[in-house]
């Protein structure tokens, strides 16, 4: 399935990160000791989730052959563990409101958003 690597040196938190043969910079804020050259870890979780929203979304879309335009998702994660949480708002254009709220229903079952709410175990091990 998904593979990735991520590397950081002595930058203070620049981490070089490879996965699906695509190259990207993760980073702290410079307010958390950081050069701020690219998103932080939770930034990228958010990422992950819009973006598999927003595919799976027209993937649905393009095979009922609907005439939606776009759809933007907004994400903002909040609150501490065990009560951390993330809101997910959907604007669609090109719906009527059946078809709008048949896609919200979908954005509930797209497969990072039930990895995120089912949990994940991650064993980790020195190689």
């Amino acid at each position: 399935m998904a593979h990735g690597t991520a590397t950081i040196g002595k930058d203070h938190y620049r981490t070089e990160i490879t996965v699906g043969g695509h190259a990207l910079v993760a980073d702290e804020p410079a307010a958390l000791g950081g050069g701020a050259v690219g998103p932080a870890p939770y930034d990228l979780l958010l990422a992950s989730l819009g973006a598999c929203t927003a595919i799976t979304l027209r993937m649905y879309a393009d095979r009922k052959e609907w005439p939606m335009e776009s759809v933007e998702v907004g994400l903002h994660l909040s609150g501490q563990h065990p009560d951390r949480r993330i809101d997910r708002t959907l604007r669609i254009t090109g719906l009527d409101a059946e078809q709008s709220a048949r896609l919200a229903d979908i954005a509930e079952r797209t497969p990072v958003t039930l990895t995120l709410k089912g949990g994940l175990p991650i064993d980790t091990r020195l190689v």
